[in-house]
Protein backbone atom coordinates (compact mmCIF):
# COMPACT_ATOMS: atom_id res chain seq x y z
CA UNK A 1 0.00 0.00 0.00
CA UNK A 2 1.00 3.63 -0.40
CA UNK A 3 0.76 6.45 2.11
CA UNK A 4 0.73 10.01 0.68
CA UNK A 5 0.96 13.07 2.91
CA UNK A 6 0.88 16.73 1.83
CA UNK A 7 2.14 19.42 4.21
CA UNK A 8 1.40 23.13 4.19
CA UNK A 9 3.85 24.87 6.52
CA UNK A 10 2.95 27.93 8.53
CA UNK A 11 4.50 31.09 7.10
CA UNK A 12 6.81 31.52 10.10
CA UNK A 13 8.25 28.01 9.54
CA UNK A 14 9.50 28.48 5.99
CA UNK A 15 13.00 29.85 6.52
CA UNK A 16 15.92 28.00 4.97
CA UNK A 17 16.92 26.74 8.42
CA UNK A 18 13.39 25.51 9.17
CA UNK A 19 13.07 23.85 5.77
CA UNK A 20 16.38 22.03 6.26
CA UNK A 21 15.23 20.75 9.66
CA UNK A 22 11.89 19.62 8.24
CA UNK A 23 13.62 17.85 5.36
CA UNK A 24 15.88 16.00 7.82
CA UNK A 25 12.75 14.98 9.71
CA UNK A 26 11.11 13.68 6.53
CA UNK A 27 14.25 11.75 5.61
CA UNK A 28 14.39 10.18 9.07
CA UNK A 29 11.01 8.52 8.51
CA UNK A 30 12.58 6.29 5.86
CA UNK A 31 14.83 4.75 8.52
CA UNK A 32 11.78 3.04 10.03
CA UNK A 33 12.02 -0.63 9.09
CA UNK A 34 8.37 -0.97 8.10
CA UNK A 35 8.83 1.47 5.20
CA UNK A 36 9.72 -0.37 1.97
CA UNK A 37 10.19 2.69 -0.26
CA UNK A 38 9.13 6.19 -1.15
CA UNK A 39 10.43 9.74 -1.10
CA UNK A 40 9.62 13.30 -0.13
CA UNK A 41 9.45 16.19 -2.59
CA UNK A 42 8.46 19.80 -3.19
CA UNK A 43 6.10 20.99 -5.94
CA UNK A 44 7.58 20.57 -9.42
CA UNK A 45 7.85 23.75 -11.50
CA UNK A 46 5.39 22.52 -14.12
CA UNK A 47 3.31 24.65 -16.45
CA UNK A 48 0.32 26.10 -14.53
CA UNK A 49 -3.00 24.45 -15.36
CA UNK A 50 -6.41 24.70 -13.70
CA UNK A 51 -6.19 21.12 -12.37
CA UNK A 52 -2.79 21.60 -10.66
CA UNK A 53 -2.59 22.42 -6.94
CA UNK A 54 0.85 23.67 -5.99
CA UNK A 55 -0.18 25.35 -2.77
CA UNK A 56 1.49 22.70 -0.60
CA UNK A 57 5.11 22.91 0.59
CA UNK A 58 6.13 19.24 0.91
CA UNK A 59 4.76 15.88 -0.17
CA UNK A 60 5.72 12.55 1.32
CA UNK A 61 4.99 9.22 -0.31
CA UNK A 62 5.79 5.93 1.38
CA UNK A 63 5.27 2.30 0.49
CA UNK A 64 4.43 -0.48 2.90
CA UNK A 65 4.18 -4.22 2.27
CA UNK A 66 0.74 -4.32 3.90
CA UNK A 67 -1.93 -2.27 5.60
CA UNK A 68 -0.84 -3.91 8.86
CA UNK A 69 2.69 -2.54 8.38
CA UNK A 70 1.26 0.90 7.66
CA UNK A 71 -0.85 0.75 10.80
CA UNK A 72 2.17 -0.33 12.87
CA UNK A 73 4.18 2.56 11.37
CA UNK A 74 1.57 5.00 12.68
CA UNK A 75 2.47 3.99 16.24
CA UNK A 76 6.23 3.72 15.68
CA UNK A 77 8.14 5.86 18.21
CA UNK A 78 10.22 7.55 15.47
CA UNK A 79 7.04 8.53 13.61
CA UNK A 80 5.61 9.90 16.85
CA UNK A 81 8.79 11.95 17.43
CA UNK A 82 8.44 13.44 13.92
CA UNK A 83 4.82 14.40 14.64
CA UNK A 84 5.67 15.81 18.05
CA UNK A 85 8.56 17.84 16.66
CA UNK A 86 6.77 19.33 13.66
CA UNK A 87 3.01 19.34 14.28
CA UNK A 88 3.06 22.97 15.37
CA UNK A 89 4.73 23.90 12.05
CA UNK A 90 1.79 22.70 9.94
CA UNK A 91 -0.95 24.98 8.73
CA UNK A 92 -2.57 21.96 7.07
CA UNK A 93 -1.88 18.26 6.48
CA UNK A 94 -3.69 16.07 3.97
CA UNK A 95 -3.29 12.26 3.97
CA UNK A 96 -4.34 9.95 1.15
CA UNK A 97 -3.75 6.21 1.47
CA UNK A 98 -3.94 3.87 -1.52
CA UNK A 99 -4.57 0.13 -1.40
Amino acid sequence: MEHHVYFWLKDDCKSAVDRAAFERGLASLFEIGLVTGGRWAVPAPVMPRPVIDQSWDYALTMQFASVADHDAYQGDPHHQVFIGTFKDWWAKVLVMDLA
